[in-house]
């Protein structure tokens, strides 16, 4: 099919056409740098909780390792059943 619109009508549909691709270029790359700063502020935030963890644990380990061992519990006896003698009497 022949295009019948006139030359000015096809530079302004593709001209419209430029602009909505443009406008949807500009949210994409703003919605990647949205997701990209969200992605270096968790990144900082694991950094920052991994650092504080693992000083945690060394701090932890340094502590298990100076304190004095428990003293054992003493061990209890164990209940020795009475044996009944039985004793005649003649």
């Amino acid at each position: 099919m022949a295009d019948t619109r006139t030359r000015s009508q096809r530079e302004t549909a593709a001209t419209n056409a430029k602009k909505h691709f443009a406008a949807s270029q500009q949210r994409d790359a703003a919605i990647r740098q949205t997701i990209d700063s969200e992605y270096a502020a968790t990144a900082a935030r694991t950094v920052k909780l991994r650092a504080l963890r693992l000083a945690k644990e060394e701090e932890d380990r340094i502590a298990a390792a100076n304190a004095p061992k428990p003293e054992p519990k003493p061990k209890r006896k164990r209940a020795t059943r009475a044996v009944a003698t039985i004793i005649k009497v003649d």
